[in-house]
């Protein structure tokens, strides 16, 4: 302790004038906090929200007029929740983004920490993610995972704009502080193998033989994804026939869901959002939630459930 420091604690003469010196040297008394820091139950200031493809498409489109692949490391929009200066996060460790590719443009390759995978919409002809040189077709439907440290890279070799929804789990690791990214040194990856069929591709037909085999319940089924290449986010899809509706239920993750096929109404707390195909909803944690189908429905959720589960912090509550 400085001569100074010493000084200043021989003239304290009460918790009213230890507090400042306490804060002087980087100490919080825990009896005296100006903030709780433990709480009865999951809160967020992050909120219910709903983007719609239809307008991001809009918004896309223009932007391709003076936005190329050369410039930007990739052509997409951030859907992001307004919270405090938030302009990245759609959930306190998820972020989603619309992508678009143009007839003959290339994402160039690049790697990092974080795990990614893609949900195709919109996709014709020639379109690919090459991950580590193994060339995936880019077919609506498809989810396509690029775990992280692997190198990819997008390809649009035919003659349609191509869209997809980018999720990621950036915002947990720019929490955990362990964030690396490297461009390729060529900018261009070039394929190694085109396989048939690849653990980092679930395409609607996988979907359909894991939904198929899901027990149905009320009218809805669902079928967690395997993917251990990625142990950050959980990844399940659910399909729900023409007026089927699930149980009303909350717990401790966040998640979002996109619509692959079908309309729905997701209700989240007090609010309810109508949905098409291509549409984002963002469910933040320990919000009831329920999903009704206005026609057979296909939905794929991603959330951080398998974080909390694997912390032990995971807690659900049906009925809510």
């Amino acid at each position: 302790m400085s001569d100074d420091s010493q000084a200043s604690v021989d003239v304290i003469g009460g918790l009213d004038q230890l507090y400042p010196v306490l804060n002087r040297e980087r100490y919080t008394a825990g009896w005296h906090k100006a903030r709780p820091s433990l709480w009865k139950e999951p809160r967020t200031p992050f909120t219910p929200r709903h983007w719609q493809y239809a307008q991001a498409r809009r918004y896309i489109d223009l932007a391709a007029q003076w936005i190329g692949t050369d410039q930007a490391e990739r052509r997409n929009l951030l859907m992001f929740n307004p919270v405090d200066d938030n302009d990245y996060a759609s959930l306190p460790n998820l972020v989603a983004a619309y992508q678009m590719l143009r007839p003959g443009e290339h994402a160039r390759a690049h790697r990092h920490t974080p795990n990614a995978l893609r949900l195709v919409l919109d996709a014709q002809e020639e379109v690919y993610t090459v991950v580590d040189g193994v060339q995936l077709p880019m077919v609506p439907g498809d989810v396509l995972l690029t775990p992280g440290w692997t190198w990819h890279s997008h390809f649009d070799h035919g003659r349609h704009d191509a869209y997809w929804i980018d999720f990621l789990d950036v915002p947990l690791v720019h929490r955990l502080e362990s964030m690396f990214f490297e461009p390729h040194p060529e900018h261009y990856q070039p394929v190694e193998q085109a396989p048939a069929e690849s653990p980092l591709r679930i395409s609607a037909a996988d979907q359909d033989r894991l939904l198929a085999a899901a027990p149905e319940r009320d009218g809805v089924r669902s079928a967690r994804l395997d993917t251990p290449s990625m142990r950050t986010i959980g990844l399940t899809v659910h399909r729900l026939g023409a007026g089927a509706r699930t149980h009303r239920h909350r717990d401790a993750a966040s998640r979002l869901f996109a619509i692959i096929e079908g309309s729905c109404r997701i209700e989240v707390g007090d609010q309810a959002f109508d949905c098409e195909r291509g549409d984002l909803v963002a469910v933040p944690i320990w919000h009831p939630y329920a999903i009704a189908a206005g026609s057979d429905a296909r939905l794929l959720e991603v959330s951080d459930d398998s974080v909390q589960q694997l912390l032990g912090f995971y807690r659900k509550e049906s009925g809510a």
